[in-house]
């Protein structure tokens, strides 16, 4: 049997409704319930007698998600909360200069704003690119770097309508000189194949409770291993040093040397199985797969939109700068009420960037995809 139509019965949701909002909250496979629920019950019958065997599916956990992004090692992989703690990391761990900038996206999600505007105390400018105004984005971009920018900061893909960048591009320029590069990798891994290496990232964030079908409350935090130590440290705990075994008093202690000097204190073992039990589908399935699929139902969409001259597509139809987000308005319906016809109509959706934002995974029924964008048209006339 194909491994995505195998996956695909792991997601009960698709008998209850039209689940296209991946790039919001994900729906959970079985298995990731199921390791859930069993963690769950062990630790109710048996509290922590089994705390090494947890600590075993946190090492799956770290190797699983160096694999997901081609980091060179698990050591490279912290396991924070999330993505916003992820970015302040890296704003609140470098040292600033006053006159010292960074460089980002206007439309960015709040919280790869909020950080970066944040720096304004230490007299660090955050400089935002306009992709309303923009053909090439990674070349307005990088003109808008100069000798004092030390970070530019993006989202592989944005939010809103699903516009991919070319990572590789901003990463070959951003080594060239001498510029820090931070991915916020939310709306990407998971769904499509994503290369930290190729990118020559030096830091890459995401939550996993999107595209990696896992919860909320959990997120993997890549540090390259020279970069890291660019970091000062905001937070201190048992956790973040090199043996957090040892337990006593007045005994000298060492910073992690490993992406694990970021995780102050106790682990999220409840998320952690979780998340495991997510990514260990995933890649069972192949990225390459899951991306094809994804690609596929984007493409449908797609096709849908350009067919039906009532509507406008807002996000882009190049191949090389799709994702697995689609964002359509129509042109006289405003978004607000289509989206409460279609959630009458048991399709969860997302309205974004002033239009509606389908983001089906690789496992939504194609049929399921067809009928959204039915729907869709019936709510723009019963509006």
């Amino acid at each position: 049997m194909d491994p995505v139509e195998t996956a695909a019965e792991q997601f009960p949701v698709t008998a209850r409704h039209i689940y296209l909002n991946h790039a919001a909250v994900a729906p959970w496979p079985r298995c990731a319930a199921e390791a859930v629920t069993a963690f769950a019950t062990e630790n109710a019958d048996h509290g922590a007698a089994s705390y090494p065997r947890w600590l075993d599916t946190e090492r799956k956990l770290r190797a699983a998600a160096a694999r997901l992004i081609n980091a060179p090692s698990p050591d490279d992989i912290a396991l924070l909360k999330n993505t916003s703690e992820g970015l302040s990391v890296i704003a609140h761990g470098l040292r600033w200069d006053a006159g010292d900038n960074v460089v980002g996206i206007h439309q960015e999600f709040p919280s790869n704003r909020v950080v970066w505007e944040s720096l304004r105390e230490y007299g660090v400018a955050f400089r935002a690119l306009d992709l309303a105004t923009s053909t090439d984005p990674e070349h307005d971009l990088l003109a808008m770097c100069d000798n004092r920018t030390r970070l530019l900061a993006v989202s592989a893909v944005q939010f809103s309508n699903g516009l991919r960048l070319d990572l590789e591009r901003l990463g070959e320029a951003c080594r060239r000189r001498g510029i820090l590069f931070c991915i916020d990798a939310i709306q990407q891994l998971g769904a499509l194949p994503f290369d930290t290496v190729a990118a020559a990232a030096d830091f890459v964030v995401a939550d996993g409770h999107k595209w990696m079908l896992g919860p909320e409350g959990i997120a993997l935090f890549y540090s390259h291993s020279e970069s890291r130590d660019r970091l000062r440290l905001r937070q201190f705990g048992w956790h973040m040093r090199r043996d957090p075994g040892d337990y006593e008093a007045g005994s000298k202690w060492e910073i992690s040397p490993s992406a694990t000097r970021f995780e102050c204190g106790s682990p999220n073992m409840l998320g952690i199985h979780a998340l495991e039990a997510s990514l260990a589908l995933l890649e069972e399935v192949g990225m390459p797969a899951v991306g094809k699929a994804v690609f596929e139902r984007t493409r449908r969409i797609t096709a849908w939109a350009e067919s039906h001259p009532d509507f406008e597509l807002l996000s882009p139809r190049e191949p090389g700068r799709q994702s697995g987000i689609t964002t359509l308005r129509h042109r006289t319906v405003p978004a607000d009420l289509l989206h409460r016809g279609l959630a009458d109509a048991g399709v969860i959706c997302a309205v974004r960037g002033g239009g509606i934002r389908f983001s089906p995974h690789f496992y939504t029924p194609l049929e399921q995809v067809d009928r959204a964008c039915e729907l869709l048209e019936r709510a723009s006339r019963t509006a």
